[in-house]
């Protein structure tokens, strides 16, 4: 066998040639006469991690850095295949037990708390990164992705320019710019900024992502819905898309086809987009839509749609669509969002046992929280103390709407025990006289069944709400109250107050 130091030589010959399967071969040929050569493992792992491998690449680098305690090579590329194979919690261990407190390892240390949901203390290792080197681009990124996290949205702009500055070319720096000045309402620069951003990286999914909400936000549906079908790239909805048999529907002639359309992503999600299935049927097809089995019952109110649980086998179909992708098939644009008056009904018994067991007077539904899971959720709910200040409003009788442990957080009675599926929830709408919320499912409950509604919106809010207006083209009976700045819910609910004082009183002239 040749001497190990020269097959090494010539892997990493390879390696630098980027003749990658070459150079692996030759670092796996010394691996297996010495499964713990320290400069191998170490070779091999970076080797893996430059060809996208991170779970092998960590699984090499670990052992690298057992066999040489206190490599600090070791210890940060293995902190960086950890936080690569999405494992941040892990790359956070390695980089406490580095003795070593370089530029590089707390660089990685902040990105690995950031990944963890602790932007705070993320921001802290960041900044200190940057001092130990004003030149780290990437350190300077990821700080203003921390910063925008916890809607320091200034900050972030600039953290994320600077990294422009030190690399023009990271397209990931324009992507993550880009979704800062959408928070800020800067729509036009932020479709700008994701446009170099896609220039210097065509497949870069989340700049195209973010240039989808940002184009929406602006009411560009023909873009927005354009670039709204990258979400089935993106990470964080990937998993909503299975590959089913069969043809994808091309908006071509449904009729005499059944279409099945899958749904995906939030509940509200498909409620506001079961609009469109009656537009096939109409057209002389079939819809059949797969979702949640909680929502069937209240879907099956559709003419001509047939609603079935996507957990059960499916039917029989010709083709098959994501649910979200309707908007684009239909061409739909901010003057013709179909049905926007409603397109749903409440059980008519089930809403009369409601208003029989409801106490008398003029009812007002609440609904103060989102799902605690959601990624933005901590921005979409009220606070306690916002929420007290609106039931105080005298001459209402409140409804609790919300579900769920959060339901008990208040002083009205928690209903979430009968609410068994979204049918009884719209019953428990229909009984009420006007619904209060903020963005979650009851929103779109409420508007497809036309109930009047007022929703209180966070300072950058969901795309499809639009910006600069207290009405929505989705649905007809709903109000928006915003936040004039980042995370002012008193102002807010001092706005809803007033109007829900006047709009009693109006109700007793």
């Amino acid at each position: 066998m040749r001497d190990t130091v020269e097959i090494l030589r010539a892997a990493i010959a390879h390696h630098q040639a980027a003749n990658h399967a070459e150079a692996e071969t030759l670092y796996r040929t010394v691996l297996i006469a010495d499964p713990g050569h320290p400069r191998a493992l170490y070779l091999c792992g970076l080797l893996l991690l430059d060809t996208g491998r991170p779970h092998d690449a960590a699984s090499m680098l670990e052992q690298a850095a057992a066999s040489r305690p206190g490599h600090a090579g070791s210890l940060i590329n293995l902190m960086r295949a950890l936080l690569a194979d999405r494992r941040p919690d892990e790359a956070l261990a390695a980089g406490s037990s580095c003795a070593l407190r370089s530029a590089e390892v707390v660089f990685l240390r902040g990105t690995a708390l950031n990944a963890l949901g602790r932007p705070g203390a993320a921001v802290a290792l960041l900044e200190e990164a940057v001092a130990l080197d004003p030149a780290n681009a990437a350190a300077f990124l990821n700080l203003g992705n921390a910063c925008a996290d916890l809607d320091r949205l200034a900050d972030a702009e600039t953290y994320c320019r600077r990294a422009i500055q030190l690399a023009p070319g990271m397209a990931e720096a324009h992507a993550s710019l880009g979704f800062v000045l959408t928070s800020c309402g800067r729509l036009d620069e932020a479709i700008a900024v994701c446009e170099t951003a896609i220039a210097l990286r065509p497949d870069f999914t989340q700049a195209h992502w973010n240039q989808a909400v940002a184009a929406l936000l602006a009411g560009d549906f023909e873009l927005g819905f354009q670039k709204y079908e990258w979400r089935k790239r993106h990470d964080r909805f990937r998993r909503d898309f299975i590959d089913l048999p069969g043809p994808q529907w091309d908006g071509s002639d449904p009729a005499g086809r059944t279409i099945l359309i899958h749904a995906e992503q939030g509940l509200g999600d498909t409620i506001q987009f079961a609009r469109y299935l009656p537009l096939i049927a109409i057209r002389g097809g079939y819809p059949v839509l797969a979702c949640e089995q909680k929502l069937v019952p209240f879907l099956a109110s559709m003419t001509g749609v047939a609603i079935v649980p996507k957990n059960a086998p499916l039917p029989h179909y010709d083709c098959w669509l994501d649910q979200m992708s309707l908007p684009r098939l239909f061409g739909t644009r901010l003057d013709s969002i179909p049905t926007a008056a409603g397109y749903l009904r409440p059980d008519p018994a089930r809403v009369a046992r409601w208003q029989d067991a409801l106490p008398a007077g003029t009812r007002v539904g609440i609904a103060w929280a989102g799902n605690p899971a959601h990624n933005n959720d901590h921005r979409r709910s009220l606070r306690d103390r916002d929420v007290a200040n609106i039931l105080a409003t005298p001459g209402i009788t409140f409804v609790n709407l919300q579900v769920g442990p959060r339901a008990a957080a208040c002083p009205l009675q928690d209903l979430s025990s009968y609410l068994s599926d979204f049918a009884e929830t719209a019953a428990l709408i229909g009984a009420v006289d006007l619904v209060l919320t903020v963005d979650t499912a009851v929103a779109h409950v409420a508007g497809a069944i036309g109930k009047p509604t007022w929703i209180l919106l966070p300072f950058a809010p969901d795309w499809r709400w639009l910006l600069g207006r207290d009405d929505t083209p989705w649905y007809a009976s709903l109000r928006l109250f915003r936040q004039p700045t980042v995370g002012d819910w008193s102002a807010v609910t001092a706005a809803v107050v007033a109007s829900l004082a006047a709009w009693r009183d109006a109700r007793y002239a």
